[in-house]
């Protein structure tokens, strides 16, 4: 059956008695499988997937690459963020001292089900597991290193939360990316705006690389993703999925001053306030 098909259906997976295990919400409580509940508001939550690899996409929401003042794109490009970046519902992000531009970027995550190699499109659906929330967190203050890879802006520890579970049994295609800070949206766009849909971005890369169950595709943020402060609590919602909450903390620089430091350049604050000037 198709991930969009069917009954809506979730599972979350949580620290138990110091145990990994998978539960169905129901209301204020958690169902484990063996009958077991318990109260959702005490849950330590897990990610609800073992990834081998984090794939995302570049500048994939017409707003944007509007905001972005880009030509229209004809074919997407991608980049890693380390499997270190897992996060989860209400875990924390760190933001260094070091830092000042810590941004969320509100995304849909499409986690494989089934391996996947040379799909096509009318096919992904079938090979999904099903679809949670995610925050794309970036450290924009590394954004003059590594070459367009955004190793260090985006793929610093915890920097990847996604739940609170999986779900299945929605048409993802009729749902919006919100994100919000302390309450109030400031991040709101729909699926449709999308410049290469779900089926089209998995299928591209399944031409070459393999994606086993488990794997994450993260499928790009609307427009005004902004720099999160230490306090900050910030929600990601995916209507008809769920909404995946953390807050920010600061957290000690590193030790030593080897290698690339953060910076205030003027493209760093490009990106990261969202100060593009237009194409001349």
């Amino acid at each position: 059956m198709s991930v969009l098909e069917g009954a809506r259906e979730e599972w979350r997976r949580i620290l138990f008695e110091g145990t990994p295990v998978w539960v169905k919400p129901e209301g204020e409580l958690l169902r484990l499988g063996d009958g077991r509940t318990t109260t959702e508001a005490d849950a330590i939550y897990l990610p609800p997937c073992d990834p081998t690899k984090i794939i995302c996409i570049h500048l994939n929401y017409e707003s944007r690459r509007v905001e972005f003042h880009a030509p229209p794109l004809t074919t997407p490009t991608y980049f890693q963020k380390p499997l270190t970046t897992l996060n989860s519902h209400r875990g924390k992000l760190n933001r260094p001292a070091d830092c000042q531009y810590l941004n969320y970027e509100g995304e849909i995550a499409a986690i494989v089900g089934k391996p996947m190699r040379n799909v096509s499109p009318d096919a992904v659906w079938d090979c999904l597991a099903g679809f949670a929330a995610a925050n794309d967190v970036g450290a924009q203050d590394f954004r003059d290193t590594d070459a367009g890879s955004m190793l260090r802006v985006k793929g610093q520890d915890g920097f990847c939360p996604i739940g609170p579970g999986i779900v299945r049994g929605v048409d993802i295609r009729q749902s919006r990316v919100r994100t919000y800070i302390n309450g109030k949206v400031v991040q709101d766009g729909p699926v449709s705006e999308m410049t290469f849909d779900i089926p089209y971005i998995m299928a591209d890369l399944s031409r070459h690389i393999t994606l086993l169950p488990g794997d994450v595709v993260l499928t790009g943020t609307p427009a005004n993703s902004r720099p999160m402060q230490p306090g900050d609590v910030v929600e990601v919602e995916v209507t008809s999925v769920g909404r995946v909450t953390n807050t920010v903390q600061e957290t000690p620089a590193p030790t030593h001053a080897l290698g690339h430091q953060p910076t205030d350049s003027e493209q760093v604050r490009r990106v990261a306030l969202g100060q593009f000037p237009p194409r001349g």
